[in-house]
């Protein structure tokens, strides 16, 4: 068997087990891996192939992980409005009750409503912030 051959299946294993695993690493090792087969095909010996491997690699992984430390930082889902849509929703709310909470109608049925932490209680437009469970936790629009 080639070279090239054995440096492309380790590349498939590779491959496979990061999508059962789901780490973004054994990605980057992969594209190393497929590094050494470009380099077999070239016919460099094998330590220039395992080098070739190596350095694509590592490159690999340490520009993954700069560009993951660049990205801004995920919201929790029940705070992301990317994930659930009725973040930034407004509802109205015509009385609270006496333990800073409400009920209110929104999509079709009764929604439990609370303040987020350091609101005030004021009838009126709310916008909704965060979801946890059944309780939707508004802020004053």
């Amino acid at each position: 068997m080639q070279a090239s051959t054995i440096w492309w299946v380790l590349t498939g294993v590779v491959i496979a087990t990061e999508l059962a695993t789901g780490t973004i690493y054994l990605l980057m090792i992969s594209v190393g891996l497929a590094a050494g087969a470009i380099a077999a095909h070239l016919g460099l010996d094998l330590p220039v192939q395992i080098s070739c491997a190596a350095v694509v690699g590592m490159v690999s992984i340490f520009l993954g992980r700069r560009i993951r430390r660049r990205r801004a930082p995920q919201l929790p889902a029940q705070a992301n409005p990317d994930v659930n849509l009725d973040i930034g929703e407004t509802i109205t709310i015509e009385q609270w009750a006496s333990d800073g909470t409400a009920r209110v109608p929104y999509r079709g049925s009764q929604w439990n409503v609370a303040l987020r932490p350091g609101s005030l209680p004021s009838p009126g437009l709310h916008r909704i912030i965060e979801i946890q469970g059944n309780r939707l936790i508004v802020d004053k629009a």
